[in-house]
């Protein structure tokens, strides 16, 4: 090892930090194929600025243009001011929006957002206009190219293009589909603003209620309840089912993972109907199956990261309850309608928890008589409750059918390795009634075998909890009914980090002296080059189900070098949306999706 000296330490310019340490500014990087990667917040870093000179009254509209690897951004702001443009773009901790002076309401306060789409991006060019006068830069990986100053007759604004650099983001494309969401988030929290993406316009009159309508995908009990003044906006009303679904905004912002206003705004909702009904309902009653969203605008946003997903202002918590809760009354008085059914919906929370409360304590009696007699397990001797070295090491199994259970029984390690059998497809659990998924024997024997009952885990008898399907359609459908099971009932054990997907391989390639197995079709073409084509011994077998491994097989893909996917949450505030979206009743809307994303071979 190196000493430790003077020598050691390193002071870095501003955008080789940024290029060293990406995930610190832009969390998650990726690839694009997710909404959380790094390259929307690049976009979304541009788009803001925009967003702010919209806001401060400077222009009514943004034009973007995209291709896979390159976004250009034009706004109708005052533009970047000519003899700072260079320090704005490329000098951390430098612009206007530190002071309230000439930006009131923005979300860009670090002086870091641009930045860091230039450090990040392989091109980037920024071009500001004011007074007839412009300022071209042009950047490559953060250091500049090229500088140009002139005159033009182009109105104000500032115009800015970049392409990701590969380096950091490889294989990356721009999904439109994502980038279209975003923009039209953009526009129902700016009404009136005007986005044209390529050949499309977007823009909304109505704001938070097109928000709102979008988002839900069937009818509320009741008419939204709606408020809006120069600061705060709000829109909430109840579906059918149970779960809560909020969507949250500061200055333009989605705060993905919520923070003070949404905390206040979940406390206000309840302080505010029991003003209006005279009584003490239990928050959860009176909270499940809303769908709420609310947006506010304050000077001085503090977030709890550069990438803005949770809000920290603490001293706005008490006024802004006080100020959501007298509004849900007002509005509730004015309506003739909503409280009778809002009412309705309270008292049927209330019945169905209590029956829950009655099915658990009866569940967890159950649970102690039959906890040595499970059908279809098949126990190890060490568990996570024995805070054991061994207990650590332990793990379950769950398996599709009695063919891949004999397979990982014959060659599991039966000290630490459990295996449990189920028999065909679990119930798709999204939108039953829980006091039926609490009486179904499939569901019950295997919350039994864990050792767990809804979102408690203190008594988790394996510290891994391992779905192995097989690599078809129907366990990829059997993956996501478990997977949504843990997420609506069993919620800590994934937020935990003791959910994991177990990858047997697809493809098992030898000749006569060599066995290989690959996990994917591009491992499988990479190794048949190696092999070489001419090679007449060579056999391919391609693995559909986990019976088909065999048990000394399977030894291997379940022994030490055994691969784990481990199921992690991006935002918990997503959950709902996403399990509304893949696994709820809107099978019409999902066809579509599926129709509009098919790609074929021919």
């Amino acid at each position: 090892m190196a000493a430790y000296t003077e020598a050691s330490i390193l002071s870095l310019a501003s955008l080789d930090h940024i290029r060293l340490r990406a995930g610190m500014y832009i969390g998650r990087l990726g690839n694009g194929s997710q909404k959380e990667d790094g390259i929307y917040t690049l976009f979304k870093e541009v788009v803001d600025n925009g967003i702010d000179e919209f806001i401060m009254g400077h222009g009514k509209s943004l034009k973007i243009s995209a291709s896979d690897k390159q976004i250009s951004i034009q706004d109708q702001g005052r533009g970047i001011p000519l003899g700072k443009l260079i320090d704005c773009v490329s000098k951390i901790n430098t612009g206007a929006k530190y002071t309230q002076d000439v930006f009131h309401f923005s979300v860009g306060l670090n002086g870091v957002g641009l930045k860091a789409v230039n450090a990040l991006s392989e091109i980037f060019s920024v071009r500001s206009v004011r007074k007839k006068k412009y300022h071209l830069a042009t950047f490559h990986r953060g250091v500049l190219q090229e500088s140009k100053q002139g005159s033009t007759k182009d109105p104000d604004g500032t115009f800015v293009s970049f392409t990701p650099d590969p380096s950091i983001f490889p294989e990356f494309t721009f999904n439109h589909d994502f980038l279209k969401d975003k923009i039209r988030q953009y526009t129902y929290l700016h009404s009136g603003l005007e986005i044209r993406f390529n050949d499309e316009v977007f823009i909304s009159h109505n704001g938070l209620k097109d928000l709102f309508d979008a988002e839900i995908t069937e009818p509320p009990l009741y008419s939204p309840l709606f408020f809006q003044n120069e600061d705060l906006t709000f829109i909430f009303s109840h579906l059918e089912g149970n779960t809560e679904r909020y969507f949250s905004f500061v200055n333009g912002q989605e705060t993905l993972d919520g923070g003070t206003h949404l905390t206040a705004f979940k406390e206000a909702i309840v302080k505010g109907v029991n003003e209006f009904f005279g009584k003490t309902f239990v928050s959860n009653d009176i909270r499940e199956g809303i769908v709420g969203c609310i947006a506010i605008k304050i000077a001085s946003p503090i977030f709890e990261s550069q990438t803005k997903n949770k809000l920290g202002n603490t001293q706005i918590r008490s006024s802004l309850i006080k100020d959501v809760k007298e509004a849900i009354v007002q509005a509730l008085r004015k309506d003739k309608v909503a409280p009778e059914l809002l009412l309705e919906k309270i008292k049927f929370n209330e019945k169905t928890r209590k029956n829950i409360q009655f099915i658990k304590q009866d569940l967890k009696s159950k649970q102690k008589k039959v906890h040595y007699k499970i059908p279809k397990l098949r126990d190890c001797k060490f568990h996570y409750n024995d805070r054991s070295l061994y207990g650590e090491a332990s793990s379950i199994f769950l398996t599709e059918g009695e063919s891949a259970s004999a397979s990982i029984l014959a060659s599991r390690n039966p000290l630490t390795q459990a295996v449990f059998s189920l028999r065909g497809k679990p119930m798709n659990v999204f939108s039953l009634e829980e006091t039926k998924m609490y009486k179904n024997d499939e569901l019950f024997y295997l919350a039994t075998a864990l050792g767990i009952t809804q979102n408690e885990i203190q008594h988790l008898r394996y510290n891994k909890v391992i779905l192995a399907t097989d690599a078809d359609v129907d366990g990829m459908h059997i993956r996501n009914l478990l997977i949504t099971f843990f997420l609506k009932t069993l919620l800590p054990l994934v937020e935990n980090n003791h959910l994991f997907i177990l990858e047997t391989p697809l493809f098992k390639v030898r000749n006569k002296t060599t066995t290989l197995y690959y996990y994917s079709e591009q491992e499988k073409m990479q190794a048949l080059q190696q092999f070489g084509k001419k090679d007449s011994s060579l056999e391919i077998t391609r693995f559909k189900g986990l019976g088909e491994i065999s048990p000394k097989e399977f030894a291997a893909f379940i022994g030490p070098e055994i691969r784990l996917t481990p199921v992690t949450i991006t935002s918990l505030e997503s959950i709902s949306s996403i399990l509304q979206f893949y696994m709820g009743k809107n099978t019409k809307e999902r066809k579509q999706f599926i129709m509009d994303n098919l790609i074929t071979d021919f």
